[in-house]
């Protein structure tokens, strides 16, 4: 360069999606651990929804058993689960702060693959229901340890876009748990795991062995992954007397502004909570509901009976079971990167309100609306947009609402507590369903279903009286 060349300018930081280009190697390696982590994390909650109803089917008696009982232990074993991932939420966010971002994900995903793979083991719904609640424990901790990783070793520009695509990824592990469970399904069904019944295994039970794979991404974390220089910073100053306390509830509550958000961060995060896991996953069982009179109907048209006519049915309910889940997923994958792309343009406040109304609209369209196969798919993609948007938006802007030496308790407080009160939610549907509207069962076997439903999308009220006394953090650095 001449001494009259003019000095070369550093280039501005690319801006919306492009912004990734911009991320180093190790922050690559960073985001690919925390995808993965969390892309199996819900592989194994999926399998579990999916996996539900067949499972408790059998240990309650099989062929024989009471559909009523399967329904009620359904819900019990939903609530259960949602209880431990609140409880594992509140003490590994505690963890992430005070252990460390990498250790704390490290425990956490062990936890959840050795539980959910010993879910296989299960001899009756008690114990099914003790795994389920163990496993719910490191679900509850990957989250936040997860975002408050990826958060602080990512460059401001690029945090939302990062933080949404690997909430995004998420649907390709829950895409995952629906192939596996069509394809496991549909081999044990026509004998081809005949030999793994000589152990005691059938094909639910092999579903929740597979579980245990995500164990291995552990290897990977231990080897390469740091924890970021913010939380290092934060903990020796803590240690050195001149920094506050890390990971404390009594310092997150303390403080009103702290406690501010808390409170109405987990207020905000208990709608999407309820809204999915008391309302949406439940959409496979309502197409189940609808369709299993359309496949007895089908059977006799084909002239099919006994054995055949039985792994016909069977069949038709693995095949549209994962038919469901991948549509929501396949949804959610675009409206959770919808939810990044808006946030970074509008706002997070206004993208929230208008991903509320929409999750409540598109909840009721598949309850009300639900009627052929065709509307199993379109309804369903439909509401995987909507609704899990809004599980975008809480990895990019619970991070955002606490400083660094309470970032792991607050958005894990925010993310999971709710899951208490939320765990209620599946407990409600079936109550509405059997009590409250058993009535409307002379309108078709489905509707007492379909009006629980849509009576529980009252609970998006709730996420728009909250909005407005939350803050704005478009633009904004993470508070230290």
């Amino acid at each position: 360069m001449s001494a009259d060349s003019p000095p070369t300018m550093p280039r501005a930081p690319r801006t919306g999606w492009a912004s990734l280009l911009d991320l180093s190697r190790y922050q690559w390696f960073v985001f690919a651990v925390a995808a993965i982590a969390w892309m199996a994390d819900c592989m194994d909650q999926q399998l579990f929804n999916l996996a539900r109803v067949m499972s408790l089917t059998d240990l309650l008696g099989g062929a024989d058993a009471n559909k009523d009982e399967v329904t009620k232990w359904a819900g019990r074993s939903t609530s259960v689960f949602l209880i431990g991932w609140a409880t594992g939420g509140l003490v590994f966010g505690i963890f992430g702060d005070r252990l460390g971002r990498v250790k704390t994900l490290t425990l956490t995903i062990l936890l959840y693959s050795i539980f959910t793979g010993l879910s296989a083991l299960s001899q009756g719904p008690y114990d099914y229901c003790a795994y389920r609640f163990l496993t719910g424990l490191g679900v509850g901790g990957v989250f936040a340890a997860a975002v408050a990783l990826l958060a602080e070793t990512m460059p401001g520009h690029a945090r939302p876009f990062t933080l949404g695509l690997m909430q995004a990824l998420s649907a390709i592990g829950n895409c995952t748990a629906a192939l596996l469970f069509i394809t496991i399904g549909l081999l044990g069904l026509y004998g081809h795991l005949d030999w793994l019944n000589s152990v005691g295994l059938n094909a639910w039970r092999v579903l929740f062995l597979i579980g245990i794979i995500p164990a291995v991404l552990v290897i990977f974390i231990q080897r390469r992954l740091k924890e970021p220089a913010s939380w290092v910073q934060a903990r020796d100053a803590a240690a050195a007397g001149v920094g506050k306390k890390l990971g404390s509830y009594a310092e997150l509550f303390g403080v009103p502004l702290t406690r501010r958000h808390a409170i109405l961060g987990m207020l905000l995060a208990f709608v999407g909570v309820v809204g999915l896991w008391g309302i949406g996953f439940f959409a496979v069982d309502l197409q189940q509901k609808i369709f299993s009179k359309t496949y007895n109907e089908e059977a006799d048209a084909l002239g099919l009976t006994g054995p055949e006519r039985s792994r016909y049915i069977d069949g038709q309910r693995i095949i549209w079971a994962g038919i469901t889940s991948l549509a929501i997923n396949t949804g959610a994958f675009f409206g959770m990167s919808g939810f990044s792309w808006l946030a970074s343009k509008i706002g997070r406040r206004p993208t929230f309100a208008a991903t509320i109304v929409a999750a409540a609209g598109s909840v009721a369209l598949v309850f009300m609306g639900m009627e052929t196969r065709a509307d199993v798919i379109w309804m369903n993609v439909v509401m995987g947009v909507c609704m899990l948007a809004l599980f975008g938006g809480y990895a990019i802007y619970l991070p955002e609402l606490f400083p660094t030496r309470l970032r792991a308790t607050g958005t894990s407080f925010c993310y999971n507590v709710g899951r208490f009160i939320a765990a209620s939610g599946p407990l409600m549907l079936g109550y509405l369903t059997t009590s409250v509207f058993a009535f409307a069962k002379a309108r078709g076997e489905s509707m007492p279903f379909r009006y629980a439903g849509l009576t529980m999308c009252s609970i998006f009220v709730l996420g728009l009286v909250v909005l407005p006394f939350l803050p704005e953090t478009k633009d904004k650095p993470l508070p230290e």
